[in-house]
């Protein structure tokens, strides 16, 4: 970077939490919090930049002093977490004071394509993500063990904006036809190699980013962003300086301007401690 640092992002998964066996096992160490925390007591905001929903993240909104919360891959962004409930941030109602942002689309448009996608896929894994309630035409505990979910046909789901819409499909033929129905009107993220988002075209985390720089008049040239997988891309070319953590996917690795350790090493905090304490 040709400038200090004013702004750091960090993605949860891989990045800042220590990986698990579980996703409900992962985890932030002590470690990683007092960096954060020392860092911001220096003068530097700090930001969330994460798919998980708020069920999974609001947790770290409460351990960290963040700034800025990204939730849902840049579905929905607080701009002031100390003013944001967790019944605020699940209610699908945005204030009137405009510190929270939900970027989606009618939840009956989402429904009308999960129905496409099954007529031409019947066995599909493929659901529906709306103000922290999955609507599902699967068990979602296959994936995760505490998501609050609905069997549905996608005939019968509330009105309302929804998030994104996941599918699982499987490897080979479901993969390649589901990549032929994606509707121009939906961008595809990809998580760690299985689960398919499809989102509102600006619901991504570099749209957040730029955005939440547009709120706190940063330059996207004063921050610097942390990330591991192919969702993190983005943010991390449009930052001043995007650090991919050495457990990254191969593409993450290639992008990044510099590499700290793996999560599981603290690879973030002891950047942070290196760089900026």
């Amino acid at each position: 970077m040709t400038t200090q640092p004013r702004l750091i992002v960090a993605d949860l998964d891989g990045t800042l939490l220590h990986g698990a066996p579980t996703f409900e096992g992962r985890y932030i160490t002590d470690r990683s919090v007092e960096a954060v925390n020392r860092m911001h007591d220096a003068g530097y905001r700090f930001a969330v930049a994460t798919a998980r929903p708020v069920s999974t993240g609001y947790a770290y909104a409460e351990k960290l002093p963040v700034d800025a919360y990204i939730y849902l891959n840049g579905a929905l962004i607080d701009f002031d977490p100390a003013r944001s409930d967790y019944g605020m941030l699940t209610s699908g109602v945005m204030p009137a004071d405009g510190h929270l942002e939900k970027i989606g689309f009618p939840s009956s448009r989402a429904c009308e394509v999960c129905r496409m996608f099954l007529d031409a896929m019947p066995d599909l894994k493929v659901g529906i993500v709306m103000d922290d309630v999955r609507y599902t035409n699967f068990d979602v505990s296959v994936y995760w063990k505490t998501q609050t979910w609905r069997l549905t046909d996608f005939t019968d789901v509330p009105e309302g904006v929804a998030d994104k819409l996941i599918v699982f499909p499987e490897l080979g033929e479901q993969w390649e036809r589901l990549e032929r129905l994606v509707p121009p009107d939906f961008d595809v993220a990809i998580s760690e190699g299985v689960m398919w988002m499809l989102m509102n075209p600006l619901a991504n985390k570099r749209h957040a980013l730029k955005t939440l720089c547009d709120r706190m008049g940063v330059p996207l040239a004063e921050t610097v962003s942390f990330g591991d997988d192919l969702i993190d891309i983005d943010m991390m070319i449009a930052s001043g300086l995007g650090v991919a953590v050495a457990n990254a996917n191969p593409k993450v690795l290639a992008i990044a301007d510099e590499v700290c350790p793996a999560n599981d090493e603290d690879g973030v905090a002891q950047w942070i401690e290196a760089h900026l304490l």
